[in-house]
């Protein structure tokens, strides 16, 4: 069953914290909390009839739940409001998702989704780069500093109960750990107001000398006029002198002169001089030197 559109306008100032905070909170205490009958009813509304209504009580009186669970995130250093109100897309997913039948109540149930849009919104928007992209990444992420029992790095018998606690290889802990004590960095330099010495930015280290686009664009056309002159070198040569160059110059994996004597029933001395015959007429053509 789904809602229409016009659920997630459900009392759009009470789902979305201003700068206020704490008035904020103050606001969302204040709705009254369901009995386990209250619900089941409102439920049984949302469910069978799409009652809006309905799903806005049911909202309002769990977005104190919502205030709980984002402050246990408030060590990472984002906006409180917007880690509530990322719970507070969870909670409307979990009551449009939420089946009366089922026996549980809705905070049970919505639990699961309101962490789950927070968790992704931590993620997006932690650092500049994404710090957990695999499951055992995001597991890591969530876990690691709580798991932690001391400041410090980890040393192997940490490392290793936690990789056994929670399921991922020991590689994938270390790797985590150094991602949550690196730090964004700018990739240009400062400029020379930022700091007195000079600044080892990504821009000196990762600077690529062969990368200048007009000099990419004439080694490519290079390349491509040299190819064609070279094939309409070979075109002009019979079919021994051709082989010959192929093998001995084209092919990866070159032959020998006894090789290619062998194959011809010629002496290796006869077919160096094939080869060096066919090198100068290709080397007329193409006008280059080898």
């Amino acid at each position: 069953m789904k809602l229409n559109s016009s659920v997630p306008a459900l009392a759009l100032d009470s789902l979305a914290p201003g700068q206020n905070l704490e008035s904020y909170i103050q606001s969302v205490n204040a709705f009254d909390l369901l009995t386990a009958e209250e619900e089941k009813e409102l439920a049984e509304r949302l469910y069978y009839q799409e009652d809006i209504d309905a799903a806005r009580r049911l909202v309002l009186s769990h977005l104190r739940f919502v205030v709980h669970i984002a402050k246990s995130y408030s060590g990472y250093g984002l906006n409180q409001g917007d880690l509530i109100q990322e719970g507070n897309v969870g909670l409307m997913k979990a009551v449009r998702r939420f089946n009366p039948e089922v026996g549980v109540r809705l905070v049970s149930f919505a639990v699961h989704w309101i962490k789950a849009e927070i968790h992704e919104f931590i993620l997006r928007n932690w650092r500049i780069v994404k710090v957990a992209t695999t499951k055992a990444q995001r597991k890591l992420f969530f876990n690691l500093r709580s798991s932690k029992k001391r400041l410090g790095w980890l040393n192997e018998r940490e490392a290793q109960a936690i990789a056994d606690d929670l399921g991922v290889n020991l590689k994938t802990v270390y790797e985590m750990e150094g991602r949550l004590t690196a730090h964004d960095a700018t990739f240009d330099a400062p400029t020379e107001d930022d700091d007195e010495g000079p600044a080892l930015s990504p821009v000196h280290y990762l600077e690529s000398q062969g990368a200048d686009p007009a000099a990419l664009v004439e080694q490519e056309n290079y390349e491509s006029d040299a190819n064609e002159q070279l094939f309409a070198a070979l075109a002009d040569l019979d079919d021994r002198s051709k082989d010959i160059i192929q093998r001995r110059w084209l092919n990866e994996n070159k032959a020998t002169l006894h090789e290619l004597a062998d194959v011809y029933g010629v002496s290796a001395e006869r077919i160096r001089q094939l080869e060096k015959n066919a090198m100068k007429k290709v080397k007329k053509v193409m006008s280059i030197d080898f």
